[in-house]
């Protein structure tokens, strides 16, 4: 399996190639035609040296001193390579343009794929990984679109060029130059064959290190506090070693090519020579052909070797862009749903019609019909288990009717999170059927059924824009006046006045020039913008003080006012007016009923709000 995953997938350099042509096919073909042109005047350029050489012999032969024919040629020769110099620089300035068109358009739909894919991917693999996709993969990619793939082909293009010219020239000659040249080419072959493995290898390394690298700096201070700083070196160093390790075996494999390439061109241009001259010798050749020949052969020699280096390159982009059309292959979130969530208003006969007034009311559509949206939320025989190997939650039936209040309780890895992520429908269900107003979740659109929920999460992630565009986040069509609304209805808007610059202060490092409490409240703000008719509390005032819980608590009962509500409880006192409060163990309901009827029962609940279980 390992070696297998060490490979880059097969078909990688067609499928890049289709993508460059499909994107760009009018620069492409003025590529290969201006790449003809340019090799067309190369070998022209070099041809004129033989008859410069035979105009010069004429002369020493007649003792003529007239050079006009000479001038000509040379005249031509510089015609020729000028040529050669203006189309080169053209279809490599337009190589460029055709290498960003083509990275624009990876980075895009590998960018657009991500988000699609579904949270299971994120939970599986490191965010430095993912994030080496873009860099280093893509990177490499771009290098082999702008630079290998032109110099490979143009090399080709010479290899061929010159080898016509040689035929010509002496067609006895250019036998053992392509008995050479195939040696090079088998062995540039043979030794590129080997070292792939070796490149992918470095590639998911670097992807690695750059993980941990992310990792670290999220954690510097829990690295600090437990005084972790040396492990976290040797951890590190570890990982770079193996990066070095890789590396240093993919280029010294490969690095085999040069040394290769280039003594095996020396010595069949020196075998050439040898036998050329004993032709010359023998006038089966002029002198002229023999150097025209000998010039043609470094010439032809010379691409071979170039070919030989970039596959160096192209091996590390292949790598590279195999890790991103692995991202790109990956099974999108699968929604199957046709019902979606609208605006609604009621017109003047009483019936339900659509608007595009975002304070209205909520409705479901199902083709033309209008259903009203009431948060009726039920979970009925669900079973869950993030593998196959272990169930998180076990035939678990919760129900939530329009306007309650439903409380869960419970100790880390309880099943509380995972309820809600469920009916999100962040993952599919094992078995059993989440409804909403008595619709199967799975028929609703994914897009209209988060929209429908407004969540409040433990850790809060803050945006690196203004205070106002992360409440905003929560309706992006939300007007400044209802965005201040928001952060009033969670008593966010005193101390947004006092920070720098009020509402339009930056927030930097996911809320790192916020304290902890305040990047909550603009978390509750911005659930607050949505109007949701279901509102989702993940331990919501778990990591704010009590004098700070006490000033949002009213602003919360508004918010939460006419709503269906599912709170995960961090502290116990917060739940007590609850219609249902849930103990979950290991994936079970054990317990469920109104505070008073729990604390009768004098059960789990009991001992967590009485006795030394109490989860403040």
């Amino acid at each position: 399996m390992q070696k297998k995953q060490l490979r880059a997938k097969k078909g990688t350099f067609k499928r890049l190639l289709g993508l460059v042509f499909r994107l760009n096919k009018v620069s492409i073909i003025l590529v290969v035609l201006f790449m003809l042109i340019a090799t067309f005047a190369n070998v022209g350029g070099m041809s004129m040296v033989q008859n410069v050489l035979a105009e010069a012999g004429n002369m020493a032969e007649t003792g003529s001193t007239d050079f006009s024919q000479i001038i000509i040629y040379i005249g031509i020769m510089i015609a020729f390579f000028l040529i050669n110099m203006t189309f080169s620089y053209t279809y490599l300035r337009i190589m460029v343009n055709v290498g960003q068109n083509s990275l624009l358009h990876i980075r895009g739909g590998l960018f657009s794929h991500m988000i699609d894919l579904p949270l299971r991917y994120f939970d599986t693999n490191k965010h430095g990984d993912i994030m080496s996709r873009y860099t280093n993969d893509v990177d490499a990619t771009r290098q082999m679109i702008g630079q290998s793939l032109p110099n490979l082909i143009s090399s080709l293009l010479l290899m061929l060029g010159y080898l016509v010219a040689m035929i010509v020239t002496s067609w006895q000659l250019s036998i053992f130059t392509v008995f050479f040249a195939g040696v090079l080419v088998l062995s540039t072959r043979m030794i590129a064959r080997g070292s792939k493995k070796y490149f992918v290898a470095q590639q998911r390394n670097v992807g690695a290190l750059n993980g941990y690298v992310e990792e670290m700096i999220e954690g510097q201070k829990v690295v600090k506090v437990f005084r972790h700083e040396e492990e976290a070196i040797k951890d590190f160093s570890k990982l770079n070693r193996q990066v070095a390790d890789s590396a240093r075996i993919s280029m010294s494999r490969s690095g085999m090519l040069i040394p290769i390439t280039i003594n095996v061109g020396f010595l069949g241009f020196s075998v050439t020579a040898i036998i050329g001259g004993i032709m010359a010798i023998n006038n089966l050749l002029t002198v002229p052909q023999l150097v025209a020949y000998l010039l043609f052969t470094r010439q032809f020699m010379g691409p071979v070797n170039q070919m030989g280096q970039q596959l160096n390159f192209v091996q590390m982009a292949l790598a590279g862009s195999s890790r991103v059309f692995e991202v790109m292959d990956l099974e999108k979130e699968v929604d199957e749903g046709h019902i979606t969530l609208v605006n609604a208003t009621y017109n003047e006969q009483g019936e339900l019609v659509e608007t595009n007034d975002s304070t209205s009311i909520w409705a479901w559509k199902n083709g033309n019909a209008l259903t009203l949206v009431n948060g009726d939320v039920r979970l009925e025989n669900v079973d869950f288990g993030y593998t196959n190997k272990k169930l998180v939650l076990k035939n678990i039936s919760v129900f939530a009717k329009p306007g309650q209040k439903i409380a869960f309780v419970g100790s880390t890895g309880a099943g509380k999170t995972t309820i809600t992520n469920l009916i999100n429908r962040f993952y599919e269900i094992n078995s059993g059927v989440i409804t909403f107003d008595g619709i199967d979740i799975k028929d609703i659109k994914k897009s209209s059924l988060r929209r429908s929920l407004g969540i409040v999460l433990q850790d809060t992630h803050l945006f690196q824009t203004t205070v106002r565009e992360n409440i905003r986040y929560g309706n992006l069509n939300a007007s400044d006046e209802a965005v201040i609304e928001a952060a009033k209805l969670a008593n966010a808007h005193e101390f947004i006045l006092k920070l720098p610059e009020g509402y339009d202060t930056v927030i930097t490092g996911d809320g790192s020039n916020l304290s902890q409490g305040q990047r909550q409240l603009i978390s509750i703000a911005r659930a607050a913008i949505s109007n949701p008719p279901v509102l989702i509390l993940d331990e919501a005032t778990s990591s704010i003080d009590t004098y700070t819980e006490r000033l949002i608590q009213n602003g919360m009962d508004r918010l939460m006012e006419g709503r269906t509500v599912f709170v995960i409880a961090h502290r116990l006192s917060t739940i007590k007016n609850s219609k249902a409060i849930i103990i979950l163990e290991d994936g079970n309901i054990v317990e469920r009923g109104k505070h008073s009827d729990l604390i009768d029962l004098k059960g789990t609940y009991y001992q967590l709000y009485t006795g030394a279980f109490e989860l403040e």
